[in-house]
């Protein structure tokens, strides 16, 4: 069974920064694909940023050259790199990764949020 434990989230002044980090468990082979969401309250989630089977990495526009996604596949963490944060950028944080298991199967799933405040 594979489990994804986020952490990193918390309050921070408008022009700050923050990396969050998503540890997955179990018996992975590497990250087939990444993908971190966010979710504002009263606003559906959105996609933010994402490293799909093509390796090539790709952001939502408002985020674009602040916002860096990375994978280490022998730590099994998933980041986040987020600069110069906007207060319209308070939302939960979602990461969501496909992995590769040692018995040739995949696993895809979600990790459990966390909440990312910024001040204005």
């Amino acid at each position: 069974q594979v489990q994804l434990v986020q952490s990193g989230g918390g309050l921070v002044q408008a022009g700050g920064s923050l990396r969050l980090s998503c540890v997955a468990s179990g018996s992975i082979v590497k990250f087939n694909s990444i993908e971190w969401h966010r979710q504002a309250p009263g606003k559906v989630r959105e996609l933010v940023a994402e490293v799909p089977y093509s390796g090539i990495a790709n952001y939502v526009d408002s985020v674009k050259d602040r916002f860096t996604i990375s994978g280490d596949n022998a730590k099994k963490t998933i980041y986040l790199q987020m600069n110069r944060l906007k207060p319209e950028e308070t939302a939960v944080y979602y990461c969501n990764t496909e992995v590769a298991l040692l018995d040739g199967s995949t696993w895809y799933g979600w990790g459990q949020g966390t909440q990312v405040t910024v001040s204005s």
